[in-house]
């Protein structure tokens, strides 16, 4: 018997008192942590197996069981920490990369938690968002340098001609996740909630399936580098286009869907073989500069005719801010920035937590640069990267961002335990998999009600946030950096950010 050097992740803790036997452990552990001893008629557990979901924890009616963190188990050493050790065990066993799902657990600065958001007092009085208008509604879309009124008979008329634009009822759009790194229950959800609120989500590089074409008009669509489900008639069916270049959770990488995950409707809705491995090459093979990228983004507004705002979704790097420029100079709407922190099905670890900046810098740069050219009434500017709360949004408003994209949270929302093993495909949750046993597990009407009671409820903070700074409307505060302040942040932090430090009068 080989030397097994991995140890289990997790303790499983079984109270035999409690425990009846009742087997729901068992039906509802999808990587068979939990196993049923007939002749013993006991409930057996396997730790090694367990991925930390905690859904037998929480469906176990007698709350027999504890799912806990297992104790560190090496020596300590600051340089040598277990998590290193522990890569270098299962690459040594399998001689492969080593994948993660979700954001990056790495403790790097959250600058929204360095950031703090401005109060009004005497001289500017708060606003009761109970009982005063307080308008948050937000446009996505390039806007004229200025706006040319004119007066006829019937009073005031818009002159300037207004190009293609979203219009949220809130600041908060559902991030691309694509069907088939997430159930067909999990996109009904995303496309339901954000149809009843007035806002939009992303289909991600996976196509449009049918069910969702009624969603159309609340929908993002993506154009990526595989090109799957892409149409004319998939573009012009939207509200708007986003080509994606690159994604926080993984730079300069491609995607790859494995084929054992393309079912019959995943096959038809990305129009490729059942069963075929669906592989996003890392660049687009027809994008190789920024005048490359302006015909693409040409070309689609011409499928469209020019009636659907086109977005371009990149990754927070380092040269961001010029990449930005360039990218608003070749024409988009809108640009989409991802930091390193933002969630994903699957990537290779190494590139998670090691490439990339956070989004809080890159939107100060990118920001900050577009102003200083002139050019930044000419995209809206929409980020993501574990965007956790209200507060994290009114923060990145202040910072210059029109919206935000969220994912994890919304997943969270539906049901998500962060136990990053979306790759398996066994998700206990129903949501990052295509099981069909699974998948039963998120009923759509009620991941609807969860995603929209998340909305409405970030949606009234955020209210309460800007009356309580003596705001009354969403657009006075963007790019207003006034009214953010940092704490334990050095110099070059603050500067990059373009805020003072706590304590620092107007």
């Amino acid at each position: 018997m080989p030397l097994k050097l991995n140890q289990s992740e997790f303790v499983v803790e079984r109270d035999l008192n409690k425990c009846i036997s009742c087997e729901v452990c068992v039906r509802q552990c999808s990587n068979d942590a939990h196993e049923y001893d007939a002749d013993d008629k006991t409930v057996l557990s396997e730790a090694s197996k367990c991925v930390g979901c905690h859904r037998c924890e929480s469906l176990c009616p007698t709350e027999a069981i504890t799912i806990r963190k297992k104790a560190a188990e090496f020596k300590d050493n600051s340089n040598w920490q277990q998590a290193h050790i522990k890569n270098i065990y299962k690459q040594a066993e399998t001689g492969g990369v080593l994948l993660t799902g979700m954001g990056s657990d790495k403790p790097h600065t959250v600058y929204w938690d360095h950031i703090l958001f401005n109060a009004a007092q005497v001289t500017n009085p708060s606003i009761d968002p109970l009982r005063e208008p307080m308008e948050i509604k937000t446009f996505i879309g390039a806007k004229p340098e200025k706006l040319e009124i004119e007066k006829n008979d019937s009073g005031f008329k818009l002159k300037s001609k207004l190009g293609p634009h979203l219009e949220l009822s809130t600041p908060i759009l559902f991030s691309a996740m694509s069907y088939g790194s997430i159930s067909l229950n999990a996109c009904k959800s995303l496309a339901s909630a954000a149809y009843s609120f007035g806002t939009f989500y992303n289909t991600g590089e996976g196509g449009m399936h049918k069910d969702l074409q009624h969603f159309a008009k609340n929908t993002i669509v993506q154009v990526a580098s595989g090109r799957f489900g892409v149409n004319r008639q998939y573009l012009r069916s939207a509200a708007a286009v986003e080509i994606k270049i690159g994604q926080g959770a993984k730079p300069g990488i491609g995607g790859h869907l494995p084929g054992e995950k393309v079912t019959a409707d995943i096959s038809s809705t990305r129009m490729i073989p059942e069963g075929s491995d669906a592989i996003s090459p890392a660049p687009h093979h027809d994008i190789y500069s920024i005048e490359d990228l302006a015909q693409l983004i040409y070309a689609i507004k011409e499928a469209t005719d020019y009636l659907k705002p086109v977005g371009v979704k990149v990754s927070a790097v380092h040269n961001i801010a010029p990449i930005a420029s360039g990218i608003v100079r070749a024409g988009a709407d809108f640009v989409a920035i991802d930091g390193f922190r933002g969630g994903t099905g699957a990537a290779p670890q190494a590139i998670r937590d090691n490439v990339g900046i956070p989004i809080e810098l890159a939107l100060a740069a990118v920001d900050t640069r577009l102003r200083e050219e002139g050019i930044r009434h000419k995209a809206a500017i929409i980020i993501a990267g574990s965007i956790r709360s209200s507060s994290d949004i009114i923060k990145a408003i202040a910072l210059g961002a029109d919206a935000v994209y969220i994912g994890t949270a919304a997943l969270i929302a539906l049901g998500c335990h962060l136990c990053q093993k979306c790759y398996t495909g066994k998700c206990n949750w129903g949501i990052a998999t295509q099981d069909p046993y699974l998948t039963k597990r998120l009923n759509p009407s009620i991941g609807t009600k969860r995603l929209s009671g998340l909305l409405r409820a970030w949606s009234h903070e955020i209210k309460e946030m800007l009356g309580g700074a003596g705001i009354n409307a969403i657009e006075s505060l963007r790019g207003n950096r006034e009214h953010l302040r940092g704490i334990n942040l050095s110099e070059i932090e603050l500067s990059i950010l373009g805020i003072k430090h706590a304590g620092q009068a107007w």
